[in-house]
């Protein structure tokens, strides 16, 4: 199985920055597939981004698309989300989820991910 530590969290203005990663571990980590999802508090988890395993396809929520760049180095086993022009309501727990199906990217392709602890993004207005 699959071992995703996340980091690069962190307090933010709007309008700024930040570079998340996900460090995967594990002999086959570089054949999974590899999301972004996000859980504000008091909601549910929703997902963010996903990238296919050779990093030719990826695919974005709505509310992300344009701002957000998920991205892939299977040289370090590492995944990263690229946030820019960050709104307040990016405000979350940020979890990174890998699949051994190596081509998901959809929404509802990750019901037998395994995913990190988190790490914290908090956009002050």
């Amino acid at each position: 199985q699959v071992q995703l530590v996340e980091s690069g969290g962190g307090l933010v203005q709007a309008g700024g920055s930040l570079r998340l990663s996900c460090a995967a571990s594990g002999r086959t980590s570089s054949s999974h597939a590899v999301a972004w999802f996000r859980q504000a508090p008091g909601k549910e988890r929703n997902f963010v981004a996903a990238i296919t395993w050779n990093g030719g396809n990826t695919f974005y929520a709505d509310s992300v698309k344009g701002r957000f760049t998920i991205s892939r180095d299977n040289r370090k086993n590492t995944v990263y989300l690229q946030m820019n022009s960050l709104k307040p309501e990016d405000t979350a727990v940020y979890y990174c989820a890998a699949t051994p199906n190596g081509w998901s990217v959809t929404p509802n392709a990750w019901s037998d991910a395994s995913f990190g602890q988190g790490t914290q993004v908090t956009v002050s207005s």
